[in-house]
């Protein structure tokens, strides 16, 4: 660590406190800009890591709501808008009961770099709450969005803060979200993304970041000549993200064989093939059942429940060729990672943000793996969010396979750029450096021209 990274960390951690994973990601983002800070000192006289580090806007607010028992209840919610130097804040709100400040800094933060990569005019935002919709009702569902929107609409808007879907908050909450937005408002414009089709969506959004998740890992491959048929996966979560990665995986010919949830996950050595994906999708979108009951359906498949005491995850210590975690932050530690070299893991594609701790990342980096990290592997979300934004402005809506060919473009020049500013800056097929670096470059020059504001 360079003696200027070492000073940066040391006031990043002084002024967030207990904020450990906000620490990580900036910690990362700033070891792998070493090089670009001491080869272009305008930045740093400019303070420009410094400033984006530091959020523009963080709005925090109370969400009072009534449950069906007629009972009170209170939540928090937040939007953190991070950075706006290329575009209107853009990001997803989160519905768990983890969220907190410093878990959606940590977000924001690596959403400014995944927007830039996507080479679309998309600023850095993220927010959400604590409150957790399993296990609530609709209407209790409804009247939480209700709340939530009563006090996050007058921040947000179409060429300001533009938030979409994460963790918790899928087309049900989307649509609760947007309508009351719309009745406070009194327009109706795009400022939601995740929409449903019959009132704005885009063909393939649901898909995307599980889609671009798959592309990324062909591009990584390719660069080694080889692609994904044949190959053996390990994917976690059973979300959105999960169940679209293993889609895309089965269209390229490979072969996804576990998939989870908070309570367990299940393995599958024959595969879960379309079939069975679509029962999960069933039992995950309409019934919101646990994965524990793939395993009582289909025979061969085996459940183990979580062990929150365990030094390591047992998903990840299953042989295969690729991996593809899909949940939540740091759900692969240094064990995990150890475990997933050791089985014959080469290709890490990560379709949730930084789910892999400071020294998986390092494990992966020193083996030479094709590791895409996050913010460059998951863009495609976001990318299609901005491209339904641009068919909101157009009052159009372009046909899925226009939309498809729009996500596999942008992930092949996400990839491109990550090698090409890594090969730059001295560190050849290093993702994690290049992707920081490319991210930054654009919203560190955008920042220069507009001066200190």
């Amino acid at each position: 660590m360079s003696d200027h990274v070492a000073s940066l960390m040391e006031q990043v951690k002084a002024k967030n406190p207990a904020q450990p994973e906000f620490h990580q990601a900036v910690h990362e983002v700033a070891d792998s800009l070493a090089a670009v800070l001491e080869r272009h000192p305008e930045y740093r006289s400019a303070k420009i890591l410094e400033r984006i580090i530091e959020p523009e806007r963080v709005i925090m607010f109370r969400v009072p709501w009534v449950d069906d028992q007629g009972t009170v209840q209170i939540n928090r919610g937040f939007r953190i808008e991070m950075n706006s130097a290329i575009g209107p804040y853009k990001g997803g709100l989160r519905f768990h009961p983890s969220v907190n400040l410093g878990i959606l800094k940590f977000l924001a933060f690596e959403q400014v770099f995944k927007n830039s990569l996507t080479t679309l005019p998309l600023g850095g935002g993220k927010g959400g709450s604590d409150f957790d919709p399993k296990g609530k009702s609709d209407h209790e569902v409804m009247r939480y969005c209700q709340s939530f929107m009563t006090e996050l609409f007058r921040h947000i808007g179409p060429n300001t803060d533009v938030p979409a879907g994460d963790i918790g908050v899928g087309g049900r909450e989307i649509g609760f979200l947007f309508g009351q937005y719309k009745r406070l408002a009194n327009e109706f414009t795009g400022v939601l993304t995740g929409k449903g089709l019959n009132w704005g969506g885009s063909l393939i959004r649901p898909e995307a970041t599980g889609y671009g998740s798959g592309y990324f890992a062909q591009e990584m491959l390719a660069s080694r000549n080889e692609t994904l048929d044949g190959k053996t996966c390990l994917v976690s979560g059973s979300g959105n993200v999960a169940q679209y990665t293993c889609e895309k995986l089965l269209q390229l010919g490979a072969k996804p064989v576990t998939m989870s949830d908070s309570s367990g996950y299940i393995h599958d050595e024959a595969g879960i093939d379309a079939e069975k994906l679509a029962w999960v999708m069933e039992l995950k979108n309409q019934r919101r059942g646990r994965i524990s009951e793939y395993a009582e359906k289909f025979s061969g498949s085996v459940y183990t429940e979580s062990d929150r005491g365990a030094d390591h995850n047992a998903l990840w210590a299953h042989s295969a060729q690729c991996a593809f975690p899909s949940a939540t932050q740091n759900e692969i530690n240094a064990n995990d990672a150890k475990n997933l070299l050791d089985n014959g893991v080469y290709v890490v594609s990560e379709g949730a943000n930084m789910p892999t701790v400071a020294t998986g990342v390092e494990m992966f980096v020193a083996a030479k793996i094709l590791y895409g990290p996050g913010k460059a592997a998951n863009a495609g979300g976001v990318a299609v969010s901005g491209l339904e934004m641009s068919q909101n402005s157009l009052r159009y809506s372009w046909t899925r396979e226009e939309v498809d060919e729009h996500l596999k473009r942008i992930m092949r020049d996400i990839h491109s750029a990550c090698l090409s500013a890594a090969e730059r800056f001295g560190c050849p097929g290093n993702y994690v450096d290049g992707a920081n670096i490319a991210g930054f470059l654009k919203i560190a020059d955008s920042m220069i021209d507009q001066g200190v504001v």
